[in-house]
């Protein structure tokens, strides 16, 4: 915890000064400017406070780095996450060391077909004997929301997370409220079993920032996953490894670093091409929309950040082209009877669009 606070107190150091008591000289009056490599030491300070965490939660959930750096990206560039995978791969585990991570509050609602968009967000009663309303907020008032089987829960239910995962905010009985800062919805689906399960609508699925699958882990990490499990291990290692790198208003100052990134229009016109370019293809029924655009952006802006850059490269934009858009588009039925899926038709279209050479 030492090292961390240290860095704690670099990245985040009080400018505050008490005014001269003479006036101050021309020299003095100079504004400071972040000189190369001030600027160059921030960002590599931040990717490394975050790599901290990335290795910590590794520690615990054993066999899928690609699925923490994805999860921790959407966490920098204020996104939410829709994960997809069978039972007992760790998303609950994983929710809960991310939280460790930076000291947030962790809550988990079991979507059911019977549960009502009140238990989601909260609702007001009356008092009898005071003759007054009070308003009980729901589980969606913290930092992290893991919403467990999104898709077994009906419509209406679904719908009432929209407005949180949109605006940070929640309207109950007219009055509005806003959720705790930072916040992120983890959804997660089963692929397999779909008897009794609702289909996300669109217009909820566009709201996700990324889509990340979690397979099965390799042999050598499933053993070493069965070890720590079977001997009762996970919770002392997640006691011990993932103890907070930053708090949550710390956390905000790292997602404000992620806007500054810098992006050249070579760039974002690549990543709109990307995404226009399945509006073209007739493997495609369903295309992605302008979210899409926005949503690739600012994710290739945080996988920057992950690197310790202060700019994007066309290899960010590839390496989050397929997690952001592929919930948002639908294969078409010949493809799928051709056993084509929506990754691989994204990759397809990734490779048939030229990337700029800076």
């Amino acid at each position: 915890m030492s090292d961390s606070t240290d860095q704690t107190a670099e990245l985040h150091s009080d400018t505050h000064a008490e005014l001269p008591a003479q006036p101050p000289t021309e020299q003095q009056a100079q504004p400071h400017t972040e000189t190369g490599a001030e600027a160059d030491n921030r960002w590599q300070q931040a990717s490394e406070r975050v790599n901290l965490l990335r290795s910590r939660i590794n520690q615990v959930v054993i066999g899928q780095p690609s699925v923490v750096e994805q999860v921790l990206i959407a966490l920098l560039a204020g996104g939410h996450v829709l994960l997809e995978g069978v039972p007992g791969l760790g998303k609950t585990l994983l929710v809960r060391c991310l939280a460790s991570g930076f000291g947030g509050d962790f809550r988990r609602i079991q979507f059911t077909p019977d549960l009502m968009p009140a238990d989601v967000t909260g609702h007001a009663i009356y008092h009898m004997a005071e003759s007054r309303f009070e308003v009980r907020r729901g589980p969606v008032f913290t930092n992290l929301l893991l919403a467990d089987e999104i898709n077994r829960a009906p419509a209406k239910t679904q719908a009432a997370l929209l407005e949180v995962m949109q605006e940070q905010q929640v309207t109950i009985d007219g009055e509005t409220h806003a959720t705790p800062r930072p916040f992120m919805v983890l959804a997660t689906q089963n692929p397999v079993e779909q008897e009794g399960t609702y289909p996300l609508p669109e217009a909820e699925l566009d709201r996700f920032m990324l889509k990340i699958l979690i397979d099965f882990p390799s042999q050598q990490a499933e053993e070493a996953l069965t070890a720590a499990a079977s001997g009762g291990q996970i919770e002392q290692q997640l006691r011990d490894s993932v103890e907070p790198v930053f708090d949550a208003g710390e956390l905000q100052q790292l997602q404000a670093l992620v806007p500054q990134v810098q992006v050249d229009q070579q760039v974002l016109s690549y990543a709109v091409r990307l995404v226009r370019a399945t509006r073209e293809s007739s493997q495609l029924r369903r295309a992605a929309g302008p979210r899409a655009s926005i949503g690739l952006i600012q994710a290739a802006r945080a996988h920057a950040l992950l690197q310790g850059r202060d700019f994007v490269l066309p290899d960010d934009i590839k390496a989050m082209a397929v997690p952001v858009m592929r919930h948002r588009v639908a294969v078409s039925p010949d493809m799928e009877i051709d056993g084509e899926t929506a990754d691989s038709v994204l990759a397809q279209i990734i490779e048939s669009v030229e990337a700029p050479r800076l």
